[in-house]
């Protein structure tokens, strides 16, 4: 579904990619694991179309996204749910919801889509008339993922769900990610939890200063020992 092939990225002057190059399948959960500053963000940006490629391809469905703007990208299926959710803190649970369903085709099914969220996090029914502000942070995430469904993905990109969240929540983010995946929703999963990122995905890649370092099924990533020295401590 997803290829990209050889990809720089510059901030400014500085290079934050070199020569990235990965796969993600169609109906796959991958992790893309690595240390603070390794890339992940930045190759979902690029991915997104948030910040522009200086080198290399991002093919989707064999389709060159170079010219291709961020909201077309949407449309399209690519969806974001950013790190630190950003939610529009003065607008309502339900209104944020549905600024997911913008793009013509997500709003042809705009009520469909809505009766799947609220199903899939009940407690964003019983918030609907909230201010998004005013949620806990856990509940913040869930609107957040149930704000991107809202746009029909095909492939949902989620940058460190359960960054800042309760640990009483964290295993429903992990369940619910699952969930969406065994749904038909291709996920691309950036998570500073390694291990559970690692239970969880198919595939993974890992990367290091812009570089992917490993890359192949999760659990044999999971049982490699540069993987465990680098980001599990053992």
């Amino acid at each position: 579904m997803l290829t990209l092939e050889g990809v720089d990225a510059f901030y400014g002057d500085l290079q934050a990619l070199h020569g990235v190059s990965l796969e993600v399948r169609a109906g796959e959960l991958m992790a893309l694991v690595g240390a603070n500053a390794a890339g992940k963000t930045t190759t979902l940006r690029v991915i997104s179309g948030t910040l522009p490629a200086r080198g290399g391809r991002v093919l989707f469905d064999g389709q060159d996204l170079a010219s291709m703007p961020a909201h077309l990208r949407v449309a399209q299926g690519i969806v974001q749910v950013p790190e630190g959710r950003r939610l529009f803190p003065f607008m309502t649970v339900h209104e944020n919801l549905l600024l997911g369903a913008h793009a013509p085709p997500a709003r042809a099914q705009q009520e469909a889509s809505l009766d799947y969220v609220l199903r899939l996090f009940p407690v964003l029914k019983d918030r609907a008339t909230q201010l998004a502000g005013s949620l806990s942070g856990g509940e913040q995430q869930m609107c957040a993922i149930g704000r991107a469904l809202m746009a029909r993905p095909r492939l949902l990109m989620l940058d460190e769900p359960t960054l800042g969240i309760a640990p009483v929540l964290v295993q429903r983010i992990f369940e619910t990610v699952a969930a969406i995946n065994r749904g038909g929703v291709t996920i691309l999963l950036v998570e500073q939890n390694v291990r559970r990122a690692l239970a969880l995905a198919h595939r993974a890649v890992a990367l290091e200063n812009g570089r992917v370092v490993l890359s192949g099924p999760a659990r044999e990533l999971l049982a490699d020992d540069r993987l465990k020295k680098a980001y599990l401590g053992m």
